[in-house]
């Protein structure tokens, strides 16, 4: 019953000269941006919007033997539906409702130790485990994207800096595996994130205020 929505997903959906998109990349891309617009404004739509992306791309990037963000993508989805219950349903600390707001010190040191620590051991994985060619490179968007999701489904500002660095990264690394469409994707996703951080960060001024 799959095999046929598989088939067209894996089909081309247009080519502009050598580069070929298909549906799935075409598909994935529109929610994908959807999404993000709908992070940036805190509208809780974004995380159903993320778990079909999330599949779409773990076809894409399946396809690509992009392992690490293959895999990312089911973890994504996984989050997903966490990070969707914290936005209609978590509670901060002190009880109140999640609201928009920064790390303390303690936790952005633990946000860091967690990526240099995600980084290399995605890497290891992704090099002894599989026939990727780039494993350390795909590692990095792969375990920076963990963290940052983390830090979005509890609202925090820094979740978009995690999204900047991610994304430029991984534009150099998807240009390499010529995957046009989804490279022009993350461009936008990047010029999209420092929009959210401004967006977010005059939204934490303002409670503190």
């Amino acid at each position: 019953m799959l095999a046929p929505l598989i088939a067209f997903l894996e089909s081309p959906a247009f080519a502009v000269g050598t580069a070929v998109a298909s549906w799935a990349e075409l598909l994935g891309a529109v929610l994908g941006v959807w999404m993000v617009l709908c992070n940036l404004r805190v509208n809780p739509l974004a995380w159903p919007l993320a778990i079909l992306s999330s599949a779409l791309y773990g076809l894409v990037f399946w396809n690509a033997l992009l392992y690490g963000d293959a895999a990312l993508q089911l973890l994504f989805i996984a989050v997903a539906f966490w990070g969707w219950w914290q936005w209609l349903r978590g509670t901060q600390d002190d009880g109140r409702a999640l609201a928009v707001r920064y790390l303390s010190t303690r936790q952005r040191a633990l946000a860091i130790g967690a990526m240099a620590l995600l980084w290399p051991a995605t890497g290891l994985l992704l090099r002894h485990g599989t026939d990727t060619d780039v494993p350390w490179w795909d590692a990095f968007p792969t375990a920076g994207s963990v963290v940052a999701t983390v830090l979005l489904a509890r609202k925090h500002v820094e979740n978009w800096i995690g999204w900047i660095v991610v994304n430029a990264v991984a534009i150099g690394l998807f240009a390499y595996k010529a995957l046009w469409l989804t490279v022009a994707l993350y461009a936008l996703f990047l010029l999209l994130a420092l929009a959210g951080w401004r967006a977010w960060h005059r939204r934490a001024a303002e409670a503190r205020a």
